[in-house]
C-alpha cells in the first residue's frame, strides 16, 4: 500500500470556503460557499471536488492543515454560548470597567462595546489569591456548590472561571472546575490559569470569558468535522491555524479556541513572507523570528507546531 503524500489545506470564510491539495508540486484547488449553519459541509465539497481532480482518495491525504474565521465571526456577531462567569467577590465588574488604556485617547463620545457576559450571568466567590500565589481567604467547597446550584437553574452552557492571581497558583479555579463538572458532566468549562496564565485581571478575565462564549461552538464543529472525514476515508492529522500563525491540534483548538482568533491575518502574514523568501526580498526582524520561534509561543500551548515542520 502506497504512502499517503497529498496534503490539504482548508480555509472557511464567511462567503468561500477554500479547499487546496497538494501532491508531488501540483496543486488542485476548489472554492465553493460557505455553509454557515454546518461549515463541515462545505469543506467535504470542496474536498470531493479536488479528490476528483486529481484522480486520488480521501486516503491520500496525510495531512489537512485548517484555516477559519468561525471563532472570530461568533465573537463579532455575539452568536456563542449562554455563558456565566465566575470569578472573585469585588471583581464582579472587571471585564466591564476594562482599564486605562483607550484606543481613541481623545474620543469624548467613544462608544465602547457590551462585555461578552453582562452583569446578571457573572458569580462571585469570597476567596482570595495572593499576588505571590498565597492563600489569603480560603475557599469553602460549600460555596461553590451554592454556585453550582445557581449555574444549574440558570441554564448555562458554558462557564469562564477567572479568580484573582489564579496564574500564580491556580488551586481555586481548578477546585471550581472539579466541583462543576462533578455535578455537571455536560458542561464546558474554561479556566483562566490555562486559557491565559498571565498577570492583569482584565486582560486574563477577558480572554477566558471569549474562549467559553465560542468553545461550544468550535468543539461541536470539530467533533463533526473530524467524523465525517473519517467516513470520507481521510484517517489523517488534522491542524488547525492560531493566531501565531503556526499550528495546533485538534484537543488544543476544541480546548482553547480563543487561540484560533484571527488566525485568519496571521496565516496571511505568514504567506506573504514566504513569498518575499522565494524572490529574495529581505524579511524584517519579526518575520525571521516568527519562522523559526512559531512553536515556542508560550501561549499557544505545548502541541504548537510550526507550518515549516510539516
Amino acid at each position: 500500500m502506497e504512502e499517503a503524500t497529498a496534503r490539504l489545506g482548508v480555509d472557511i470564510g464567511g462567503t468561500f470556503t477554500d479547499v487546496v491539495l497538494e501532491r508531488g508540486g501540483e496543486v488542485c484547488s476548489a472554492k465553493v460557499l460557505t455553509t454557515p449553519s454546518a461549515p463541515e459541509n462545505a469543506i467535504l465539497e470542496g474536498l470531493g471536488e479536488v479528490l476528483s481532480k486529481a484522480g486520488l482518495s480521501a486516503g491520500d491525504i496525510s495531512v489537512i492543515i485548517h484555516g477559519t474565521t468561525l471563532a472570530t465571526n461568533a465573537l463579532i456577531e455575539r452568536r456563542g454560548a449562554k455563558t456565566a462567569l465566575i470569578t472573585t467577590q469585588g471583581f464582579r465588574d472587571v471585564i466591564e470597567m476594562r482599564s486605562e488604556s483607550r484606543f481613541e485617547q481623545y474620543d469624548l463620545n467613544l462608544v465602547l462595546p457590551e462585555p461578552l457576559i453582562a452583569r446578571a450571568h457573572r458569580c462571585t466567590l469570597p476567596e482570595r489569591i495572593g499576588a505571590q500565589g498565597q492563600v489569603l481567604k480560603p475557599l469553602d467547597p460549600a460555596e461553590i456548590e451554592r454556585l453550582t446550584d445557581e449555574i444549574e437553574r440558570g441554564g448555562y452552557d458554558s462557564v469562564a472561571i477567572g479568580l484573582i492571581h489564579a496564574y500564580m497558583n491556580p488551586a481555586h479555579e481548578e477546585m471550581v472546575r472539579e466541583i462543576l463538572l462533578a455535578r455537571l458532566p455536560a458542561l464546558s468549562v474554561s479556566v483562566s490559569s490555562e486559557v491565559s496564565p498571565q498577570m492583569r485581571e482584565f486582560e486574563r478575565f477577558n480572554t477566558v470569558c471569549a474562549n467559553a462564549y465560542v468553545k461550544p461552538l468550535m468543539k461541536s464543529y470539530l467533533d463533526r468535522l473530524v467524523s465525517r472525514l473519517g467516513e470520507m476515508g481521510a484517517d489523517c492529522p488534522v491542524f488547525m491555524m492560531h493566531s501565531g500563525g503556526g499550528i495546533i491540534s485538534l484537543e488544543s483548538a476544541s480546548e482553547f479556541p480563543v487561540r484560533l482568533v484571527e488566525s485568519g491575518p496571521a496565516g496571511g502574514a505568514i504567506f506573504a513572507a514566504d513569498i518575499a523568501a522565494r524572490y529574495g526580498m529581505e524579511l524584517s526582524p519579526l518575520f525571521r523570528y516568527g519562522r523559526h520561534h512559531r512553536q515556542d509561543l508560550p501561549d499557544q500551548g505545548p502541541d504548537a507546531k510550526n507550518l515549516d515542520d510539516l
